[in-house]
């Protein structure tokens, strides 16, 4: 255990209970930024950079609200973003780890304080989420990933080899040789952070292409770094057509590693080109990705019911369903399921949806049309389908907003589409089977979908939950008992999955810091030998 620096705790989540005085502030921020439409251009090497083209950027739950211009980097641009970040690290690489981490932990004093609200209101107005799914993730997690990574890099620093008699080693943790390229998705404010700081800190400089619709909160977070001494071209916020980025990115020989969470295809399609690259690198590319995820809810005869039941609504409903790691396909035994039918759709039912700044919505809407275009297929194939069943929602409205609203399934085929592709949406389809099939169930569970996201089981009989384990070994690499497969927090809860839903790097922890990482073995020897014989070549 790392001794010398002190052990780092959970930001505390706020309540925003009425008339508190976190409410207020929020308020205030909220009226502000609706009302204050400003440009986001591109941070290169510390100077901002206006291009020919910007788009604009939406509230989802009010689509016809612009709340900023996003200016596009050109390639030009992005080739500039490139040779900052390979200039700064010189220097940048030779801080020592107390003096980047300073940087760092400034920055989650200030997350913490003055910030909050501001980071809080742009991730609800741009990215519709309510106020508690804004504050632990724009506020708490983001925190979180600021001062647990400085922890887990002390951590890594403190890890050495062993002495010998006229002998010292030491292992120096270098940065690796190039860049790295951070792609960021738009649900959660804190991944688009810890992707570009997580390797940061530990010495690389970075290029950072977000995404659009999570725009106006990444670029505040960018100022919020820039105002906690970050210095310029150590990271380089580039926002953009992701093709003509990635063609720079990906091409150049010091691409030294990509930093991910998005779809699969994307990804699968940014591996192919590093492979097709890949005798052009001056070093080898460290590749970490979280992707889709197709994640389940399993329970046993001997589950809680009303555990169960709102797990399910908070697992699937909570931000839209728009987590990597929200439910979407349900296993539920037929002797419980009249119970969980009647309390899952009683609470369903009682769901408010709407504007986000209506702190009595438990939804928003989902993140632009493209989403609810896709999400809406979904839902009008299924009325029309014999084989399922709408227990509750179905219904879609984007005249003022992006609106889906929660949408329960029952299938008799496991294997339908809503059972295996990735919705990502307010959609949870469930599927009823006989007590008697547990065994069946569990190896359905592993086999159905391509992903290994996050999963959960649900039983209070101990050989129950032992088997599941046993049996969905390798379907989650967030496995939850008794729980939601949602809501891992950094430091307790390590977060990624394997199979298609990525490298499994965990997030939240010191392992995926080792990622950015290339290791030197010094060896320092004080009494070398001045003859090149041995003892065993005497006679």
């Amino acid at each position: 255990m790392n001794t010398s620096y002190p052990m780092t705790a959970n930001e505390p989540v706020l309540n925003y209970a009425p008339r508190s005085a976190e409410r207020e502030l929020l308020r205030a921020e909220l009226l502000a930024q609706k009302n204050a439409c400003r440009d986001l251009p591109a941070v290169i090497n510390g100077e901002r950079i206006h291009g020919s083209t910007a788009t604009a950027v939406r509230a989802p739950h009010e689509h016809e609200r612009v709340l900023a211009n996003l200016y596009h980097a050109d390639r030009q641009s992005v080739v500039a973003a490139v040779d900052a970040a390979l200039a700064a690290q010189r220097e940048w690489s030779a801080w020592s780890l107390q003096e980047r981490s300073a940087v760092f932990l400034k920055a989650a004093d200030l997350l913490a304080g003055p910030w909050r609200a501001r980071m809080n209101a742009a991730t609800m107005l741009g990215q519709s989420k309510t106020c508690y799914q804004a504050e632990i993730d724009s506020a708490c997690e983001l925190i979180d990933f600021l001062r647990f990574n400085v922890q887990f890099a002390h951590d890594i620093a403190q890890m050495q080899p062993q002495h010998a008699p006229g002998v010292r080693n030491r292992s120096e943790y270098r940065p690796l040789e190039g860049f790295v390229y951070a792609v960021t998705p738009f649900n959660f404010t804190a991944i688009g952070g810890n992707l570009a700081i997580a390797p940061a800190l530990m010495g690389n400089t970075v290029l950072w292409k977000p995404a659009a619709t999570a725009a106006l909160s990444n670029y505040l977070f960018m100022e919020l770094l820039e105002a906690a001494g970050l210095p310029p071209g150590v990271i380089n916020f580039v926002p953009g057509d992701p093709v003509e980025i990635s063609n720079v990115a990906l091409s150049h020989p010091a691409l030294a590693g990509v930093h991910f969470t998005g779809s699969t295809a994307v990804f699968d399609t940014m591996w192919s080109e590093v492979g097709r690259n890949i005798s052009r690198y001056r070093s080898y590319p460290r590749l970490v990705g979280e992707t889709g995820g197709k994640d389940f809810v399993l329970a046993h005869r001997s589950a809680d019911v009303d555990a169960l039941a709102v797990a399910l609504v908070r697992g699937a409903f909570e931000y839209q369903g728009q987590k990597c790691s929200a439910a979407s396909r349900a296993y539920v035994p037929a002797s419980l399921w009249p119970a969980v039918k009647s309390r899952v759709l009683a609470m369903v039912k009682s769901i408010k949806m709407g504007d986000v700044c209506d702190f009595g919505n438990f939804m928003g809407a989902v993140i632009d049309k493209r989403a609810f275009d896709r999400i809406r297929t979904y839902l009008y194939r299924a009325r029309e389908d014999a084989n399922v069943e709408v227990l509750v929602g179905g219904k879609c409205d984007d005249k003022t907003g992006y609106f889906i609203e929660p949408t329960v399934i029952e299938v008799k085929d496991p294997r339908h589409a809503l059972m295996e592709n990735e919705i990502f949406g307010p959609v949870l389809a469930i599927y009823v089977y006989q007590d008697s099939q547990w065994d069946e169930v569990l190896q359905l569970v592993d086999g159905t979908s391509p992903y290994a996201l996050t999963g959960a089981v649900f039983a209070t009989e101990r050989a129950a939950i032992l088997q599941a384990g046993q049996a969905l070994r390798f379907a989650a690499g967030n496995f939850y008992i008794n729980d939601k497969p949602t809501g891992a927090v950094v430091g307790q809860q390590p977060f990624g999955g394997a199979r298609r839903s990525g490298t499994n790097d965990k997030a939240g922890s010191a392992l995926n810091l080792l990622r950015w990482v290339s290791p030197r073995t010094v060896k320092e020897t004080s009494a070398a030998p001045h003859d090149y014989t041995y003892a065993y070549m005497n006679k």
